[in-house]
């Protein structure tokens, strides 16, 4: 077995360990608006507003005209395709906005899941074909990130091995296709919370998947300085009737990461996972309070997390930009707080005043609440099977 290889360029290592590094600064983290032109349209549907292009732009626009003050703790945006090229109404570019506010433009490059065939009704991810040509075209753009999404289940006989090893040799692939044309990758292999496992086994799987991934991107030759994990917290599955507090979740998510993931990589970047604004806070302050051996930046990359009271708020009205550019503001210092374990929590709540979780039978009697209060609540954010 040939073991001849090259690392990158001491010139790319630079330029990639310095965008990795700048996106995981202390207390600041990524904004995910990547929604694809039909998850937008349902998140537009949910608050009385049309699915079309001027409307996702009128949204985006909202998001990126924020005060200047959101980059205290948003330092990325995840992009879709559409939003790429669009335009603010006084015609700057949504990309030249963010980069005058010191944010950096990512993208989001996969093209969606699809089956796996001869699985348990598991996935892989499309889009390797022309990822080179779309890699360079969104660098010559103004992006300097992108993110990558793989889909993994729990089940009776899930993730599968066929799964683990497909889902990631296609992460290993997309994540040097990326850093060959000056990409960082977001490495995101998420294994959704649907189902009712409990703590431990959601643990497990975390560590089997991650470390499928880690001896994958090695094979693949990634320069790990220059990549983020973007990796599902550890938590119980929706219907599990055994609730985990944040201080479960946190030990449980730092012991998988300690036992998977190289020192190397520069930062963690967790997606949501459809906990509401609140517990996704509180569970990454409780992350970052944990005391043990953790190498690497503990910050977020949320969506529906950062967005949800942004969206009830605006209401798709003009004379509302403000009341929901306020929103993200809070959201946003509420998550950079977190992300340096100084999130204040307010009284533990009792079952009868516990906050739900998505499912909303679940009672949380050992969850603190946060000080930030949001438009959304404590809404659950939960979507089974979600794609984007």
């Amino acid at each position: 077995m040939t073991t001849y290889f090259n690392y990158p360029s001491p010139t790319l290592q630079e330029e990639l360990r310095k965008i990795a590094q700048a996106i995981v600064a202390p207390g600041k983290g990524i904004l995910a608006a990547d929604e694809s032109v039909s998850t937008m349209g349902k998140r537009l549907t949910d608050i009385g507003v049309e699915n079309t292009e001027e409307n996702r732009r009128l949204y985006r626009q909202l998001l990126f005209t924020t005060d200047p003050a959101v980059a205290d703790n948003i330092s990325g945006v995840i992009l879709f395709h559409e939003t790429v090229f669009q335009k603010a109404d006084d015609g700057t570019p949504f990309v030249e906005l963010l980069k005058q506010k010191n944010i950096i433009p990512g993208i989001k490059v996969d093209k969606g899941v699809v089956p796996l065939f001869g699985s348990e009704n598991e996935c892989t991810t499309q889009g390797l074909d022309d990822l080179a040509e779309r890699c360079a075209m969104y660098k010559k753009e103004g992006c300097h990130f992108a993110k990558w999404r793989c889909v993994l289940k729990i089940g009776t006989n899930t993730p599968s091995y066929q799964a683990i090893l497909e889902n990631a040799n296609v992460l290993a692939r997309y994540a040097s296709i990326c850093q060959a044309n000056r990409l960082v990758p977001i490495v995101e292999p998420e294994v959704l919370p649907d189902g009712t496992h409990d703590l431990d086994r959601a643990q497990k799987v975390t560590e089997t998947v991650l470390a499928a991934v880690y001896k994958a991107l090695n094979d693949h030759h990634v320069y790990l300085e220059g990549t983020l994990l973007k990796p599902n917290m550890v938590t119980p599955g929706m219907q599990c009737s055994m609730r985990a507090s944040p201080e479960d979740v946190a030990r449980a998510t730092v012991t998988a990461l300690s036992r998977t993931v190289p020192p190397a990589v520069t930062g963690v970047t967790f997606l949501s996972g459809g906990q509401s604004e609140e517990e996704a806070s509180v569970n990454l302050d409780a992350i970052n309070k944990f005391v043990g051996r953790k190498p690497w930046a503990l910050t977020f990359s949320y969506g529906r997390a950062l967005q949800a009271s942004v969206l009830k708020a605006w209401g798709g009205k003009a004379e509302n930009v403000g009341t929901g550019q306020s929103e993200l503001l809070k959201r946003a210092k509420a998550n950079g707080d977190a992300a340096l374990g100084k999130y204040v929590a307010g009284s533990v709540m009792g079952s009868a005043g516990g906050k739900a979780r998505a499912n909303g039978d679940a009672a949380l009697g050992k969850y603190k609440a946060g000080s930030v209060k949001g438009a959304a609540g404590d809404k659950g954010l939960f979507i089974k099977d979600h794609a984007y």
